[in-house]
């Protein structure tokens, strides 16, 4: 079985596994009790706090635990609106290509009262930090935009774009759950005011994530309840999970170059491989990407028969987001850099990891080459194409 969705998840690291199971038995003490069993668990979890902090260059009491990406993406947006409304200032700046999590809370804004305005994604799947600065108002309360795109990859111009809203006094959140783990991110010279991260992304455990958020930025509670957190959080702390994704973290740190190396060679290598066959195009640009992540377009096709074929030939992939896979519409990322609705229903992600090996992409070369073959074999889009009675759009 070749596993190419990491994107989606990532497989827990040993040594995630090993913190994890461990403190299940011996750090099973609430972080907020005072006897020994209680004080164990608070310096277990003030250390994976410390540790996070210092990776990202953040300090350690701006590290804010949660339940992943999408809680630490609410927070942060809600945040910095309850601020925005109290200011006079309900204008939100984004992009057309974020996850869900932030695009559905900016709905949820929008029927608040708030103006959104969702920056264009140009064909290379980058936004341009011009364009932002020029989407700023007065009126402005926040900018977020994402680190790196969760279905194809691009890697946005973070620290421009950072510099812009740091310029203008405007609050910027990035969520980098792609990201974190996979690239370098320093929240201090990337000019970061809030940020996501979830550690399932980066080989930690499902259900944790943290947000960052710079002294001075008021956070205002999603979860009510006790004082956990600075009183920004409540809900006693999951002190296995939070140390295991610290563990996760130093390690996937610790081996990012020579995993981006491997990564990227193996990238290239199967991007040129597919790109071989006719009528295709690779979504986003080459360069300014994920190590891991490879998107096409086929067109022809249907990608959810992709996906099962080659589920057969023993190749987990996915089409887009596994947050929207129950959704017959195309992917919105698809739409927003401009591929139309035909060509971007025949979509496929492969999100490889840093196991992957040359003789598991060039599997991956033939049986998607195969594949796309056999399906346009008795598409009739794909007859007419042929034909001439209808034109090719890639």
């Amino acid at each position: 079985m070749i596993y190419a969705d990491n994107a989606a998840t990532t497989r827990m690291s040993e040594a995630a596994i090993n913190t994890m199971t461990e403190l299940m038995k011996e750090g099973w003490g609430n972080p907020s009790s005072l006897y020994v069993h209680g004080q164990k668990a608070k310096e277990i979890l003030e250390k994976a706090r410390e540790e996070i902090a210092e990776i990202i260059s953040a300090a350690p009491r701006e590290i804010y635990f949660t339940s992943g990406g999408s809680e630490a993406d609410n927070q942060a947006i809600l945040s910095a609106a309850a601020l925005g409304r109290k200011n006079g200032k309900m204008h939100i700046v984004s992009s057309a290509f974020e996850h869900h999590a932030v695009l559905h809370t900016l709905s949820k804004l929008e029927k608040e009262g708030f103006e959104i305005t969702l920056l264009n994604v140009h064909e290379d799947g980058l936004i341009v930090p011009e364009e932002a600065a020029e989407a700023i108002r007065d009126d402005t309360c926040l900018v977020t935009v994402m680190y790196a795109n969760n279905e194809i990859g691009t890697i946005q111009p973070i620290r421009k774009i950072g510099a812009v809203c740091r310029e203008k006094g405007v609050l910027f959140h990035v969520d980098a759950v792609q990201a974190v783990g996979h690239i370098p991110v320093n929240v201090a010279e990337d000019n970061i005011d809030m940020l996501s991260a979830s550690a399932h992304k980066f080989h930690g455990p499902k259900g944790v994530g943290f947000l960052y958020a710079k002294k001075g930025v008021r956070l205002s509670n999603l979860i009510e309840g006790g004082a956990q957190e600075r009183g920004k959080r409540a809900g006693t702390e999951n002190v296995p999970g939070i140390a295991s994704m610290a563990t996760a973290l130093k390690e996937a740190v610790s081996k990012m170059q020579e995993n981006t190396e491997h990564q990227t060679v193996m990238r290239d290598r199967l991007i040129a491989g597919l790109q071989r066959i006719p009528h295709c195009a690779l979504n986003g640009d080459a360069v300014h990407r994920l190590p891991g992540n490879v998107n096409f377009c086929f067109e022809g096709i249907e990608g959810e028969s992709l996906l099962l074929l080659l589920d057969d030939r023993g190749i987990c992939a996915s089409s887009g987001s596994a947050c929207t896979s129950g959704s017959l519409d195309p992917s919105h990322v698809l739409l927003a850099i401009g591929r139309v609705h035909d060509v971007a229903h025949g979509s496929l992600r492969l999100s490889i990891g840093e196991e992957i090996s040359e003789k598991e992409v060039d599997y991956m070369i033939q049986s998607v080459t195969e594949v796309v073959g056999y399906l346009r074999g008795f598409s009739p889009i794909w007859r007419d194409l042929m034909a001439g009675k209808k034109e090719f759009i890639l």
